[in-house]
């Protein structure tokens, strides 16, 4: 006998799709066979009216995903529920040729609308998972730089040991051939592959060649975007690569873009496919603040300015963007043939590059305003990891790439810190005896600043994780804000600056 509760949930879902205008209603029968199928119901009580007030969608696809694992349809993993809920909120979700269409007619009215509605859109289908990155921990850090954004992600889950195994032993797994691939619209999902049903990319054309706009399913802040090359090519930092920058800032001037730079240590964590990523927020070196300016030779129209931040980076602003192109592309090109062996930067070893940039673009009024930060990855056998990568004592923090957004100011801590912060909560108040073997240390140099008390111990904690991510990015500079590493930075400057 079939469960007419389902029945409702299904009306229900149909009709807030309606109301929301996601579904038309002239596709009304059409989404409730979809879903039927789905569930493995062969009929269904037309005479079902919609429940008053309507529950949410995402409440609605909760319901029916549980639905599927009562009557076994699918297993109670991650890769099947997401693949599940993926195919359910595809029914809300208009064909890429119609996210397209409405995209630019409503970018002709103005582009944050454009925007607001594609983002809108990736909310209401979960596409974005808003509840999981609801989970996500905040709190920020008074730095002599400025206040530092802290993030614990807890919205991405950690894959377990089983789902990489089972991912290892998919065959035929190479298709799509990676996360950032537009092969992935639409894409059912399987082991180590993401359900994408209702995933929607903009197409976006700079220079001739075809890009991809989206939205990152777990967004690290506000209207987190990825613009992807149409093709799976490694990542490259060029005078293309400014030029592109510029250029998507002109079309979205209320979003700022970045790159980040294109070698192992120092670049993101996809370095196979070439993609750059913006949003609309303020980080916190936006708000940086000029320790001087330089008078860059051959470009007098373009202020440029040393910024007082951990990482070494130059602001370029001017109205006209491709004078701060081309100034830009000069400290590049500069930078990317820089030694400098008594702050131990090399250009190459081995054969191998080692300096490179993070940029980041924006609009600033009218003008164009273009951050260039140095790095360089080189490694020694004090230091493996990297020499401007976060050191070993503060790794049990931070020890993944030092990316675009950490440059920014904004930490993306790994979620095991939600667990172990709490332990060493439990070990300072005496709760608890040990403490994970990474954290000890610290923990027993923290307890030197005792007693505490239960309801402000958190609070020192998160000021303590706030010290060792500025280290983090202080260790990711190339030049220190110490007199030696001043010095040093200067070196470089007189190679651009009037003579």
């Amino acid at each position: 006998m079939q469960d007419s509760s389902i029945d409702q949930v299904i009306r229900d879902f149909v009709s807030k799709g309606i109301a929301a205008h996601r579904i038309h209603s002239l596709d009304e029968r059409y989404a409730i066979n979809h879903l039927l199928g789905l569930l493995g119901i062969d009929a269904y009580d037309v005479q079902k009216i919609p429940s008053i007030p309507l529950p949410n969608l995402l409440d609605s696809l909760d319901r029916m995903v549980g639905y599927a694992v009562e009557k076994h349809l699918i297993t109670d993993v991650p890769e099947e529920i997401e693949i599940m809920e993926a195919q359910i909120m595809e029914l809300i979700t208009p064909l890429p040729s119609e996210v397209n269409k409405r995209f630019w007619m409503h970018y002709e009215e103005a582009p944050m609308r454009a925007t607001d509605e594609f983002y809108r859109l990736s909310q209401d289908n979960d596409y974005i998972k808003t509840r999981k990155i609801a989970r996500n921990k905040h709190f920020s850090f008074d730095s002599k730089y400025g206040k530092l954004e802290i993030t614990i992600n807890l919205s991405k889950p950690e894959k377990t040991r089983q789902q990489m195994e089972a991912a290892r032993a998919t065959e035929g797994g190479n298709y799509p051939v990676c996360a950032l691939c537009m092969e992935n619209e639409g894409y059912r999902g399987r082991a180590g592959a993401a359900a994408r049903s209702n995933h929607r990319i903009v197409r976006l054309p700079l220079f001739g060649e075809n890009w991809g706009f989206q939205y990152s399913p777990y967004s690290y802040y506000n209207e987190h975007c990825i613009i992807l090359s149409e093709e799976h090519v490694p990542m490259h930092v060029t005078e293309e690569t400014i030029a592109n920058l510029l250029e998507i800032v002109t079309l979205f001037p209320h979003y700022f873009i970045g790159s980040n730079a294109g070698l192992p240590i120092v670049g993101g964590s996809i370095l196979s496919h070439e993609h750059y990523q913006g949003g609309r927020h303020h980080f916190p070196m936006e708000a940086a603040k000029v320790l001087r300016t330089l008078a860059l030779e051959g470009f007098p129209e373009v202020e440029a300015e040393v910024l007082f931040w951990p990482l070494s980076v130059i602001r370029l602003r001017s109205e006209d963007r491709d004078v701060v192109a081309a100034a830009a592309c000069t400290i590049m090109e500069e930078w990317q043939n820089y030694s400098d062996p008594q702050a131990e930067i090399l250009a190459e070893s081995a054969g191998m590059r080692h300096n490179a940039v993070t940029l980041v673009a924006r609009r600033v009024g009218e003008a164009y305003e273009l951050d260039v930060v140095l790095r360089n990855n080189r490694t020694s056998e004090a230091f493996p990891d990297g020499i401007f990568h976060p050191h070993p004592d503060v790794q049990h923090i931070k020890k993944e790439n030092i990316g675009l957004i950490e440059v920014l100011g904004l930490a993306i801590l790994p979620p095991r810190l939600d667990t172990e912060l709490n332990e060493v909560a439990d070990y300072l108040l005496g709760k608890t005896a040990d403490v994970a073997s990474c954290h000890r240390e610290w923990a027993e140099e923290l307890k030197q600043q005792g007693p505490f008390e239960a309801d402000s111990v958190m609070e020192m904690i998160q000021e303590a994780v706030g010290e060792k991510f500025l280290r983090v990015i202080e260790d990711a500079g190339v030049y220190k804000q110490t007199p030696e590493g001043q010095a040093g930075f200067y070196r470089f400057l007189s190679t651009l600056e009037n003579k």
